[in-house]
């Protein structure tokens, strides 16, 4: 498992096995957001034993289930919610760590102190261009 951050305390990685939620523990992390379908695939068949596991690890769990490049500003305003709310340091995850880190930008874009500079800088160096979303990241809090 490798971790990208994204801003002080909030990383994201790709898909998360069961046995590698210990490791997220040991880590420090102290919450997980989800991002992933049940059934997306055949390593995800379903949430449930994700967040028993999280639980009996002592993670807060928050799953927030979508598909690529589908976000409703429903799916937005929960994960800025779990942002807000969450004990730090938060792990965030689908397949790829893509869904997550949209859902992190257009999260971040609500608040009017956000620069999309910022927001595109920190996505890169974790790996994901942001530039098909900067129309909209730039509409996000207008």
């Amino acid at each position: 498992m490798q971790t990208r951050p994204l801003e002080q305390g909030v990383e994201i990685t790709s898909a998360l096995t069961l046995d590698e939620l210990d490791q997220v523990k040991a880590l420090g992390f102290k919450a997980v957001i989800c991002n992933r379908v049940p059934g997306e695939s055949d390593d995800f068949p379903d949430e449930e034993s994700y967040r028993h596991k999280a639980e009996q690890l002592g993670l807060a769990w928050v799953h927030i289930p979508v598909k690529p490049g589908e976000y409703s500003q429903e799916d937005i305003q929960r994960f800025a919610d779990s942002l807000a709310h969450l004990p730090r340091p938060i792990l965030a995850f689908c397949r790829t760590g893509k869904r997550a880190t949209h859902l992190w930008a257009y999260a971040r874009r609500q608040s009017d102190q956000c620069e999309l500079a910022t927001l595109l800088a920190a996505a890169k160096e974790a790996g994901f261009d942001l530039e098909d979303h900067r129309q909209a990241l730039e509409n996000q809090n207008a």
